[in-house]
């Protein structure tokens, strides 16, 4: 569903205007509600809710409450907040998630199929500079590609 980069701003009330390319998907499913939350506290994931019920069904439908479960739930809960978009597609970063992930300004939202991430643009170019493809990484999905069958 979502892909590609949208570079975009956090204004000073920390509301994050959607990419047009992706509220145009959301509307086209008639998603006005979000799950943002984050699974390390240095970026947002921004997950249309009927996406994010299904990962927690997963979750719910694990046969035990195993520590990752629990940390993953403890994690995302912290940073997580259920938010509608407003009539000028707007979103509300959680305080706290805008504070520890610097999304205070320019950043960079990435479609993730069936969720954006949302960067501090300065910071994720330094570091995709940094972590570049290796030649093990394009070897890897090769093979992952090569299996669509």
């Amino acid at each position: 569903m979502f892909r590609g980069n949208h570079p975009a701003k956090v204004d000073d009330k920390g509301r994050l205007k959607m990419p047009s390319a992706f509220k145009q998907l959301a509307d086209a499913n008639n998603v006005t509600q979000f799950y943002v939350t984050s699974t390390d506290g240095k970026s947002a994931e921004i997950w249309p809710l009927p996406e994010w019920e299904k990962v927690e069904k997963q979750l719910a439908d694990s046969s035990t409450m195993e520590d990752a479960v629990k940390k993953y739930l403890n994690v995302t809960s912290y940073y997580g907040q259920q938010v509608e978009m407003d009539n000028q597609a707007r979103l509300l970063l959680p305080q706290i998630l805008r504070t520890s992930a610097k999304l205070d300004a320019e950043v960079a939202v990435l479609g993730m199929q069936t969720y954006l991430e949302v960067h501090n643009r300065e910071i994720f170019e330094r570091n995709m500079q940094a972590n570049e493809l290796t030649p093990d990484d394009r070897k890897t999905m090769a093979a992952i590609l090569s299996r669509r069958g």
